[in-house]
C-alpha cells in the first residue's frame, strides 16, 4: 500500500488531467483501452488527490445541496378530501 501512496504524492495537475481525460474517455492518450482495474486505480487516485487539492464542491461526485423536488408542490391530500365524491 505505501507504493500507491507514494504515488499519491507525487501526482502533479498535469498527471491528474491525464488520469482524469483517460478515465473520462476510457483510453490514455496514445490510445490505449484502460482495463477495469486501471479505471479503478485512477478514479481512486482522482479522488486522493481532489481530497488534498481541490475545494468540495469541484471534487468528483459531489452533489451539492439538494432537495426533494416534491418538497416544490403542494401535495393535495386526496384520502380525506371533503369533496362529496370520494369516500372516507
Amino acid at each position: 500500500m505505501t507504493g500507491f501512496i507514494d504515488m499519491l504524492r507525487n501526482i502533479t495537475p498535469e498527471i491528474y488531467a491525464s488520469l482524469k481525460q483517460a478515465v473520462e474517455i476510457g483510453k490514455w492518450s496514445d490510445g490505449r483501452k484502460l482495463t477495469q482495474e486501471q479505471k479503478e486505480l485512477c478514479l481512486q487516485a482522482m479522488i486522493a488527490w481532489e481530497t488534498d487539492n481541490l475545494p468540495e464542491e469541484e471534487r468528483t461526485g459531489y452533489m451539492g445541496p439538494q432537495s426533494c423536488k416534491s418538497e416544490q408542490k403542494e401535495v393535495p391530500n386526496i384520502l380525506f378530501s371533503t369533496g362529496s365524491d370520494t369516500l372516507h
